[in-house]
């Protein structure tokens, strides 16, 4: 069993209104070298969670932090026209990752949430994970 001490919050940097899945994300993440997908939960436009890799696999989403943390990544970050980070997050998508996050930190107690832009110098998640509640749930 994985010590898990972080849950980290990505995007996946794509325009506003726009679906991606995990099989894209998949796709994207082995052309750049990864084996497989790096996050461990996908958060879809109308709120669906899927999964990415197993938990109890070391994720390939945050340098240095991947050993002991969980990523999520919900579909968007980027204005419509694709040239801004933004908030695309709908009400369906916060509200399933509340409830994903919430389900996370009873399952482990000690971990602390965070954006991906607390460990490298990105606007992912594209909005402030600390000032949203996430880290209270």
């Amino acid at each position: 069993m994985r010590i898990i001490s972080k849950i980290i919050i990505h995007c996946s940097a794509t325009p506003e209104g726009k679906d991606f899945t995990v099989k894209d994300i998949d796709r994207c993440h082995r052309q750049r070298g990864f084996r497989s997908i790096g996050y461990h939960f996908v958060i879809y436009r109308d709120g669906t969670v899927h999964r990415g890799r197993d938990i109890e696999e070391v994720g390939a989403h945050c340098v240095g932090h991947n050993l002991s943390s969980i990523g999520i990544c919900y579909i968007g970050g980027l204005s419509a026209d694709g040239q801004s980070p933004k908030d695309t997050r709908t009400r369906t998508q916060d509200v399933a990752l509340r409830h994903l996050v919430g389900q996370l930190r009873a399952r482990f107690p000690e971990a602390t949430v965070h954006g991906h832009n607390e460990f490298a110098n990105k606007a992912c998640p594209c909005f402030d994970v600390k000032s949203s509640g996430l880290c209270d749930l």
